[in-house]
């Protein structure tokens, strides 16, 4: 029997509100380098962690690449320290707080020797230049106090070579010994990631290796996520696979009902997204990118964003994060130096489905290369309500809290020139549609956009951008957007004076 009208609102109305309970969905996350964001206070006391080979550097010195120092299998730049900590962190919350900010995500802080900690030594112990689990839980709970989640980042595809657990399966009667690929094909006699020489593989094939890192009780995943924290950032998820990736977000999960499980992963996300809740969206940065550069025409741009979505299925994507810039590539100023360009793709960033990922610093207009560039210190002196930068990003946190923004379906706008689109949600009154011109030229165009709901001579309300006058008529409308410009509009839904064609839709 074929459902009313009735019963298919109470549907959709149901879906919406659903997605609306659920914190992943749309979250604003903020990425922060333990040692690179708040000074410690107690410096002169901390300072006997960082003996040789690490080297303590002054807050104002920038990162620079250093040599490859073969007696311990590391770059110099991966020992120089800047001495931030969870508890100097912990006294910088309000100010994340003040942005807007969700999630607050954390590089990896695990026992290792580097300052990355992307090479653990010990997963289920804190490095101690930055601080103990205790400090970590009180982080916790001074987050979810103001009502904001902790997320950290697992590197559990391989280890620093400085581990334990591979430094006793290097004897081959050990029961660990199978816990690694060894094999003497490998020039290092052992399988490494990406080749490099500090990072051997853990052997995921093994049993008893996903017990350790999340099967059992007492596992990494779960252990953390009893300490307070709310998810995980897997580095390197697509080296896991499929299977490892759909086990390890369904021990959480079983932990933690509600967690979240997001994975670096580089490819086309749809059957990714079978296995895991979310991912760094950089398929969405790739294409911004590219669009921006003049490589893909905003008509081909609109068609790739829809095929990614309706290939990968919504709920997935409004769980990835809509990453710009972090710890891996270039920072957005250095990635686009025209300003409008920046602007352009931040504007997407917190437009398209997803959780806009703030890198720290980037709110200020930090600037940086390729690694170690992109990991300076936080620059406090540059926190000012004069900053252009940072009023500019509070404003796109500010309109990213629109229902439609966070939790809303995505809908292409039929557009030849622009990049454009509608999110949408159960209800008219959240609609928001996004028009981007990415030309260097001004664009006139009559464009269609497809929502039964929106009615002929519909006001528009402008989110963002400069206001102009459009008469939309039976799903089409004419539109004028200046070079390099953005428009974002709300219909106007309530009465001007007594009637409104919206009363029943």
């Amino acid at each position: 029997m074929k459902q009313t009208y009735k019963e298919r609102q109470f549907q959709i109305q149901s879906i919406f509100e659903e997605r609306e309970r659920d914190w992943r969905n749309g979250a604003v996350v903020y990425q922060v380098l333990v040692d690179r964001f708040a000074p410690a206070h107690n410096l002169e006391q901390k300072k006997h962690l960082y003996q040789s080979p690490k080297v303590l550097k002054s807050w104002n010195e920038t990162p620079k690449p250093g040599p490859f120092l073969k007696e311990i299998r590391y770059t110099a730049h991966e020992m120089e320290y800047w001495g931030g900590d969870l508890q100097s962190l912990q006294e910088k919350v309000d100010y994340i707080k003040s942005l807007g900010v969700d999630v607050l995500y954390l590089n990896p802080i695990h026992l290792s020797l580097s300052n990355h900690k992307y090479d653990a030594s010990d997963y289920l112990q804190i490095s101690p230049e930055y601080g103990t689990m205790a400090e970590l839980k009180r982080l916790a709970n001074v987050l979810h106090d103001k009502q904001m989640k902790l997320m950290l980042d697992g590197v559990f595809n391989h280890v620093g070579v400085t581990s334990e657990l591979f430094q006793n399966a290097k004897d081959p009667s050990s029961p660990k010994h199978g816990w690694f690929d060894f094999d003497k094909k490998y020039e290092d006699g052992v399988r490494l990631w990406a080749d490099a020489r500090s990072l051997p593989e853990l052997n995921l094939e093994n049993q008893a290796v996903k017990d350790y890192i999340y099967q059992d009780k007492d596992s990494v995943i779960r252990t953390y996520l009893r300490q307070g924290i709310d998810g995980w950032r897997l580095d390197v998820a697509f080296d896991l696979g499929f299977e490892v990736l759909s086990e390890l977000t369904k021990a959480a999960h079983e932990e933690k009902p509600g967690s979240m499980v997001v994975g670096e992963i580089w490819n086309y996300p749809e059957t990714w997204l079978e296995n895991i809740d979310g991912l760094m969206n950089f398929t969405f940065r790739e294409i911004i990118n590219r669009s921006l550069k003049g490589d893909i025409p905003a008509s081909k741009a609109n068609r790739m964003f829809a095929k990614i979505i309706e290939d990968a299925g919504i709920e997935g994507i409004l769980k990835s994060w809509n990453v710009l810039d972090n710890h891996d590539v270039p920072r957005l100023r250095d990635q686009l130096p025209n300003q409008e360009d920046q602007m352009l793709a931040q504007v997407l960033q917190f437009t398209l489905p997803g959780s806009p990922n703030l890198y720290y610093g980037t709110e200020l207009g930090m600037t940086g290369g390729d690694d170690p560039r992109n990991r300076a210190p936080m620059r406090w002196d540059l926190v000012s309500d004069d900053n252009k930068y940072l009023s500019w990003t509070k404003s796109l946190i500010e309109m990213h809290q629109e229902r439609a923004l966070r939790i809303g379906d995505f809908v292409p706008i039929l557009s030849d020139s622009l990049i454009a689109f509608l999110r949408r949600t159960d209800k008219v009154e959240d609609t928001v549609i996004v028009l981007i011109n990415i030309s260097d030229h001004t664009v006139k165009e009559d464009i269609l956009i497809p929502d039964s709901k929106l009615m002929n001579y519909t006001k528009f309300d402008t989110l963002l951008g400069h206001s102009q006058p459009m008469t939309y008529m039976a799903g089409v409308t004419h539109v004028e957007l200046d070079a390099k410009s953005y428009l974002i509009l709300k219909p106007h839904t309530k009465p001007i004076k007594s009637y409104t064609p919206y009363k029943r839709v």
